[in-house]
């Protein structure tokens, strides 16, 4: 079963919150966009640091892993301008998640 779904939060609702909070333990992944991210023009406008997927451990490789807990490392210090920038800038220069992985352990 896939479900996608949006909630729009930071609304001053106490409602949205409790709902928002009530499906978020449901889900397996979570996407947050940020608006700077918008009124700078970079696109995706996703919010790196807050976004993930639960259980990525059954998804890849433990190799490919560890990478990614190192990239997420690397990017947690970075505002989300920033963050962003660096991994488009990043996957421009490779082909696939692959190449990109490898070229993050150089």
């Amino acid at each position: 079963l896939t479900i996608i779904a949006t909630a729009l939060v930071d609304t001053g609702s106490r409602m949205d919150d409790v709902i928002f909070e009530e499906f978020k333990g449901t889900g397996n992944c979570e996407i947050h966009l940020d608006r700077k991210l918008v009124d700078k023009r970079v696109f995706p406008a996703i919010d790196i640091n807050r976004s993930g997927t639960r259980k990525e451990e059954l998804l890849m490789s433990e190799n490919e892993l560890r990478r990614v807990w190192v990239l997420r490392k690397v990017l947690n210090p970075l505002s989300t301008v920033e963050s962003m920038e660096l991994l488009l800038d990043k996957l421009s220069k490779t082909k696939s998640n692959q190449e990109f992985l490898d070229a993050m352990s150089r």
